[in-house]
């Protein structure tokens, strides 16, 4: 028989729980809402214990997380904003619950590993995957493999211009106030506006600020990374027209100087949406175990 795998992207909302090979092979698949730690583990365990034999479990977390595999705290989540959720074992007590290898990384790096497997980044050599929503995230691909470093990529909380003669929004960001995120999450604009992002109108002024700061926080990643595609996903980016406001801006504010058609007049295929929708973590999760067999 065929290996098969699980994958589990463990969402700051959702758990999305899946078994298989890949798109094309989903033989199980679930998603509920992520609870207090024990119930929300016991649960994607027992998901996976219904779908046994399985090679391996991939996980994509959200974070912060401990991703150093040396570190007595490897596969934990660590200072997230998330009530009870702070310095929770999640890949050693999956591991040891059902005794099966598991591979452990960022919801965003598995995300970025499954559009490159199988969605709009295949074919490409590096990659960023950047997710704008409940907050702002971003996996980084690079010569195939997900970027690592002291900790991960938290690009949400980079500091971007705020120009508060425009925006006298102080952010939103309870650690960091005006950082990427504070300014350019939904619950930023939520604050800003005091409406949900989803009741504001195509025309409101709210979109214009938003193409901005979504544009300067891509310009630094491309000038810092140079990934060779960016693919722009997450709640905030499937307000229509936004995505080709943010190819605009990004365009003048490359300014010509970073000479490639694919900042320039074929930025339409270097900026792009995600083909996998909101599967994409899941399924990378699921490439994610392949590597441990593999």
């Amino acid at each position: 028989m065929a290996h098969r795998y699980g994958g589990v992207e463990t969402g700051g909302t959702w758990c999305v729980c899946a078994v298989g090979t890949g798109p094309d092979d989903i033989v199980a698949f679930e998603q509920f809402r992520t609870a207090a730690p024990a119930s929300t583990l016991e649960q994607i365990a027992a998901f996976f214990d219904a779908h046994r034999p399985l090679a391996a479990i991939g996980v994509g977390s959200f974070g912060p997380v401990d991703l150093d595999r040396h570190s007595p705290t490897w596969g934990h989540v660590t200072t997230t904003p998330k009530p009870g959720w702070q310095h929770t074992s999640v890949g050693p007590a999956l591991r040891d619950r059902l005794d099966l290898p598991v591979v452990f990384d960022t919801d965003v790096n598995a995300a970025a590993i499954g559009e490159q497997r199988w969605g709009a980044g295949a074919g490409a050599a590096s990659l960023c995957y950047l997710t704008i929503g409940t907050g702002i995230g971003a996996g980084l691909v690079i010569d195939g493999r997900p970027l690592h470093g002291l900790v991960h990529p938290e690009v949400g909380h980079m500091r971007i211009p705020h120009d508060r003669a425009r925006d006298p929004f102080p952010g939103s960001c309870p650690m960091h106030g005006d950082c990427w995120e504070g300014l350019a999450s939904g619950p930023a604009i939520a604050a800003r506006w005091s409406t949900s992002a989803n009741d504001l109108p195509d025309d409101h002024p709210a979109w214009a600020l938003e193409a901005e700061y979504v544009a300067l926080g891509i310009l630094s990643i491309v000038t810092v990374a140079s990934p060779q595609l960016v693919i722009a996903g997450g709640g905030v980016m499937e307000r229509p027209g936004l995505l080709e406001d943010v190819r605009v801006r990004v365009r003048e504010l490359v300014a010509g100087y970073l000479e490639t058609p694919l900042l320039a007049e074929r930025i339409g295929s270097y900026l792009v949406a995600p083909a996998l929708g909101d599967r994409a973590g899941v399924l990378g999760a699921l490439a994610l175990a392949q590597s441990a067999v593999q």
